[in-house]
């Protein structure tokens, strides 16, 4: 998927792609790097990518906790969106990937920036209802 990914980024544009093997790994060179986005997969060895996602936004942690994340997943259920959202993803594409579908969640990244906002525990892009963050319920 990693390569799928990189050749879809390679396609709208994008020659600068780091790549991880794994949560850690990819923690690890995000923290090295400072990329200008990340997308994470939500099956990962070692550390999957909800718990990637709420390491780089925690403050505790990682002091560049604004960078654009998207989640990506195989998974199609509803609370795989919900849980993406209430941890602070900027956005979410189910596999496979399109070409089109990626470029769209980049654009909408850059063109369409939600700001970054502390709310109770989450910090995140402002949620897309402005609902509290505590309705966001996970199963």
């Amino acid at each position: 998927m990693r390569k799928v990914t990189k050749t879809i980024l390679a396609a709208i544009g994008i020659p600068t792609v780091m790549e991880a093997e794994d949560g850690v790994a990819g923690y690890e060179m995000a923290r090295s790097k400072v990329p200008d986005l990340m997308i994470i997969d939500w099956q990962m060895p070692l550390v999957d990518g909800p718990q990637l996602i709420r390491m780089i936004r925690s403050p505790q942690e990682y002091l560049l906790r604004d960078i654009p994340v998207i989640m990506l997943t195989a998974h199609s259920d509803t609370s795989k969106v919900v849980e993406s959202a209430r941890i602070g993803a900027n956005e979410f594409i189910r596999k496979p990937v399109s070409i089109k579908t990626l470029r769209d969640r980049i654009v909408s990244i850059i063109t369409d920036a939600r700001p970054m906002v502390q709310i109770g525990e989450y910090y995140g892009p402002m949620p897309r209802r402005l609902a509290p963050i505590d309705t966001y319920a996970s199963d």
